[in-house]
């Protein structure tokens, strides 16, 4: 069993040290020795208390630790039973590129994760994102006990969390009010019917587009409709794990298609088991190539399905009319939209 002592000393010249002593016992004696000193106590504990870490996890034998940030998100990727979703897994991948990756896991301190995130920064990284990175390498320190018995956690993340707020280092992204304008929206069709109309393409890019402003879905939930999901008595369709943020999985919502939308998705030739059977990344893709060639700036996919519950405001859907649609369990955001399409809604009431 590892042990920590921290003795004052004083020294002829009158200054003051602080020896830290490390002792390894087994049976009541004493099998291991090591020793420091420090000109400040709380050096002198920082120290200790890492050695201990270190002699847990590797024994007292191996005094240089070779396990860095890296190794761990290696273990973590490659459990198969951890679940891990494209977006987490994605940016694990990207860490281990970054040079925090390298930083020993005996060693990593909060000042690490504040300059990991320093240099995301300066690379032009946006603090939603950057507040990712930060999130993600909590969650593996978080299993790294539990799981493969590692005696770390998460605390450096824990004190470096106000300091990055501080610095304005993470945060929730600016919220996005892009909406395509008529004319963008026409020159977009008239490309992508092009696009689809070309003998190698399979992809009907029209249909899709006015499908997800219409129906304000995700594009992932766009290609996850399955036949066996359409109502058609009600004119609805059963929309599987739709994104929330407190739930991973079995969020399934019953959506009206109003307007246009339920005649597009009918007149899908039933030739698979979904409805739209493509990949949803490659629509993405094909839209902003046509977005870029046209030099349409700051229009991303995802505006869609905004622009899709403006429409419902303005046709006169109320807030929680509109929620049935779009999905949103918290309705601040719509609330938020409705009220910049609006703002003289009080007014006009006198």
């Amino acid at each position: 069993m590892a042990s920590l002592s921290i003795t004052k000393r004083k020294k002829s010249n009158g200054d003051i040290r602080y020896l830290a002593l490390i002792r390894v016992s087994k049976n009541g004696n004493v099998v291991y020795n090591e020793s420091r000193t420090f000109s400040k106590n709380a050096a002198a504990k920082t120290w200790g208390n890492k050695r201990l870490l270190e002699i847990e996890q590797f024994g007292y034998k191996n005094k240089k630790i070779t396990l860095t940030l890296g190794d761990l998100i290696n273990k973590y990727l490659s459990d198969k039973h951890i679940p891990l979703k494209r977006t987490k897994r994605n940016v694990l991948k990207l860490l281990l590129k970054c040079d925090i990756a390298k930083v020993s896991l005996a060693e990593l301190a909060s000042k690490d994760i504040i300059q990991h995130c320093k240099i995301r920064k300066d690379g032009g990284t946006g603090k939603s994102t950057i507040s990712h990175d930060v999130s993600y390498i909590r969650s593996v320190l978080k299993v790294a006990k539990p799981i493969w018995g590692l005696n770390i956690n998460d605390q450096c993340i824990i004190d470096a969390y106000h300091v990055l707020h501080d610095l304005n280092l993470i945060g929730k992204s600016n919220r996005r009010t892009r909406r395509p304008t008529k004319e963008e929206l026409t020159l977009l069709e008239k490309e992508l019917e092009i696009r689809q109309d070309h003998r190698s393409s399979i992809i009907p890019y029209i249909d899709i587009l006015n499908f997800s402003i219409l129906s304000c879905m995700r594009i992932g939930e766009i290609c996850s409709i399955t036949w066996d999901d359409v109502d058609y008595e009600n004119k609805a369709v059963t929309v599987r794990n739709r994104k929330d943020p407190r739930k991973q999985s079995g969020n399934h919502m019953v959506v009206p298609l109003l307007g246009d939308s339920w005649g597009i998705l009918i007149r899908q030739p039933k030739n698979s088991t979904k409805v739209f059977p493509y990949n949803s990344r490659s629509i993405t893709a094909g839209f902003q190539r046509i977005r870029n060639k046209l030099g349409i700036s700051d229009l991303r996919y995802h505006d869609l399905r905004r622009e899709g519950a403006s429409r419902l405001f303005e046709a006169g859907y109320k807030v929680d009319e509109v929620a049935q649609v779009t999905g949103h369990k918290n309705i601040n955001t719509l609330w938020q939209v409705y009220t910049e399409l609006f703002p003289r809604r009080l007014h006009n009431k006198l």
